[in-house]
């Protein structure tokens, strides 16, 4: 529901966005295309340092701590919209944006890895951007029907909502086990595996848990440079920003689509309302979303992040020979563009976005997995927010299809690295996933201690 209520803070700009800016505008003057920008964009660039503050909140407090103060802001956000129409009180709005997608995408997968068991880890994962993608295609459709201020009070209730059940929820047994609450870690584990008292699994689990968090003191308090010195956490860390999907151009394909389907219309004839061009790509994202969740477990993570980069890679160059044909006055069919942008957002839907998340959550142990997903999310953040600033602008310089044959290729290049370098992490231990990082000569020196003991 966290995750729910933030795809409705990111849906909400596409309907909201023409209302603001007509004669119609619940405002007293319109906005401006800069106000708009800026609202667009703000989140982006305050989930910066959000993603540390909500990361070192749920080491301190617990993850369930952090999750209610996110239902929080989210309430505040539809709160300060309704209490007034000044274009600071949408600014002050768009920037607790910022902070519900630190919560997003570093606490809730922090929270679903560590109660989730391993067999059903991978399709809880990407659950985040199932509900992301729901989130989103709800804004449109309520977008297109209710009123404004019918709108902002459907978006307070989901919050309220969610924040109420919550308090039912436990709190993560690695952070009471990590605060000497075994008793109460152990009632966790009962509850949220649907055991008897005194289960043996149960102990098991809390015996692996504190194994996991004694290996982790050993490598000291300094999260960030434990992770820069040890050879093997620096690689794992180079593997998941590596895995970062703004460079794969998702955002900026969705930013341009407006201008894609205009084009697509010129030559099919097919007129779609902006909201309605909002609604297929939001369906398309969230048939993507089900897929991942559903076929994950089965398929393992390496496949799945190799056929849809391959695939979206593929696209994207198609798109841009499109527009490349179109600058040399040859038509190519109409549907293309349409067709490869809907495959490009399919495959980011059901391939970068949830799975990387997920790779993140197993790769990095309870330690270091806040510190880690906060990072990788700042650096994601950072791009995406000058991306949407200045993406249009330099398309027009450089040309469209560039951008297009840039993205294509590094979607190729993400396939081969997956490939070649990324580890299946599907229902395995840390250790196994870091004995295959290890190069050939780090793992013949281990086998000699090995044997030498």
């Amino acid at each position: 529901m966290p995750i729910f209520s933030y795809g409705n803070c990111i849906g909400w700009m596409s309907p909201m966005t023409l209302l603001l800016q007509s004669k119609d505008s619940p405002t007293s003057v319109p906005l401006t295309d800069i106000e708009i920008s800026w609202m667009a964009s703000l989140p982006y660039l305050v989930c910066v340092p959000a993603t540390y503050l909500i990361a070192a909140m749920g080491d301190k407090f617990g993850r369930k701590f952090a999750l209610l103060f996110m239902s929080t802001v989210s309430a505040l956000i539809w709160i300060l919209k309704l209490s007034s129409m000044s274009i600071w009180a949408f600014i002050a709005a768009r920037v607790l944006v910022g902070v519900v997608m630190a919560g997003s995408c570093v606490t809730c997968p922090t929270y679903i890895k560590k109660i989730s068991e391993d067999d059903i880890r991978g399709a809880l994962g990407c659950w985040g951007a199932l509900f992301f993608t729901t989130g989103s295609l709800f804004a449109y459709i309520i977008g297109d029907i209710l009123s404004y201020h019918g709108i902002l009070l459907v978006f307070a209730a989901v919050p309220v909502i969610n924040f109420l059940v919550f308090l039912l929820m436990p709190e993560s047994p690695s952070y009471l086990i990590k605060h000497g609450k075994d008793e109460e870690a152990a009632k966790a584990l009962i509850w949220l595996r649907c055991r008897m008292q005194y289960d043996l699994t149960v102990q098991q689990e809390i015996d692996f848990i504190k194994e996991e968090q004694r290996n982790d003191e050993s490598k000291g308090k300094f999260l960030t440079k434990s992770i820069l010195t040890d050879k093997t956490l620096f690689r794992a860390l180079a593997l998941i920003a590596a895995l970062a999907r703004e460079l794969c151009g998702a955002v900026p394909v969705l930013n341009f689509a407006a201008d894609i389907f205009r084009l697509a219309s010129d030559v099919t004839g097919l007129v779609l309302r902006p909201n309605q061009q909002a609604m297929v790509l939001g369906a398309v994202q969230l048939c993507g979303a089900a897929m991942a969740s559903g076929i994950v477990e089965r398929s393992g993570r390496r496949p799945l992040l190799i056929i849809t980069c391959l695939v979206s890679g593929l696209s994207m160059s198609v798109l841009a020979t499109w527009f490349v044909l179109n600058e040399f006055n040859i038509s190519p069919p109409g549907w293309i563009p349409v067709v490869t942008l809907c495959i490009c957002i399919f495959c980011d839907a059901s391939g970068l976005m949830p799975i990387a998340v997920v790779i993140a959550g197993e790769t990095f142990s309870y330690k270091y997995r806040g510190t880690v997903l906060a990072t990788t999310m700042a650096i994601s953040s950072f791009s995406d927010f000058f991306q949407l600033l200045f993406f249009k602008s330099l398309t027009k310089t450089i040309g469209v299809y560039v951008a297009f044959y840039f993205f294509g290729a590094m979607c190729l290049a993400t396939a081969l690295y997956v490939f070649l370098v990324v580890p299946e992490t599907k229902n395995r231990k840390l250790e196994e996933i870091y004995n295959d990082l290890w190069t050939k000569k780090e793992k013949k020196a281990m086998q000699n201690r090995m044997n030498g003991a």
